[in-house]
């Protein structure tokens, strides 16, 4: 069962009354861009475009110019699918008339293809989880604060378990090749990474004499007391 959010200019009556015999659970509030901002929250999103396309494909546009993750699914009528296009950046669309269980169809393969397309932006290593879309980690839910190089270090190992990069590597792939500094920069960044990622330091490996590596899991032998 979803939560769906109806964005409709007929805010008073079902958009489509066959989404009213399924057992999701459905919010509908008018599609105007001052209701985005306390709009619920929802798996999943209709705009009903049935009207009033010109306000529909402004509306569209605003959604995800403010950072929409649900799918975004319009409500068309037979004459209005002419003007869909992939400027309106909808996941899908659906006729007016569509029956509960075409309705139902659309909406579990919206919502896959979403949660397929969120895993293929996300790392999960090793109890940590790198979101390459937000550029952000989390460790057992809690947010690292990360600068830009520490996230793009720990993003490349993490890319590349069980490999080990040599310093010289890890500045060519991370920094690029016209960066003038040395290799201590980046045991500084591996300190500092290691820092952020406390219980779970031992994730960065050294190996002596060569370099570092992303452990598939905590060690203990590449602790900071081997750095």
């Amino acid at each position: 069962m979803a939560q769906l959010l109806v964005l409709s200019a007929s805010a008073e009556q079902q958009v489509m009354p066959a989404l009213g015999l399924l057992s999701h659970r459905v919010r509908q509030i008018p599609a105007e861009p001052a209701s985005l901002v306390n709009a619920p929250a929802a798996d999943l999103i209709f705009l009903d475009a049935r009207r009033d396309l010109a306000g529909a494909k402004s509306l569209a546009k605003i959604l995800h110019t403010t950072g929409l993750s649900a799918p975004l699914i319009l409500i068309v009528t037979e004459g209005g699918l002419a003007a869909i296009n992939a400027e309106w950046k909808a996941t899908d669309i659906i006729l007016e008339t569509a029956g509960p269980a075409e309705i139902d169809a659309r909406i579990r393969l919206a919502l896959s293809r979403n949660l397929e397309s969120e895993r293929s932006e996300k790392i999960h290593a090793s109890g940590v989880v790198i979101d390459e879309a937000s550029y952000s980690a989390k460790v057992s839910g809690r947010t690292l604060d990360l600068t830009f190089k520490e996230f793009e270090l720990l993003r490349f190992l993490a890319q590349h378990p069980g490999r080990v990069f040599t310093r010289e590597q890890l500045l060519s792939e991370v920094w690029g090749y016209d960066y003038f500094g040395g290799t201590r920069t980046v045991d500084v960044h591996i300190r500092r990474l290691r820092a952020k990622l406390e219980e779970l330091d031992s994730l960065i490996g050294t190996v002596r004499n060569v370099g570092y590596r992303f452990n598939t899991e905590p060690d203990n032998e590449f602790s900071e007391a081997n750095y």
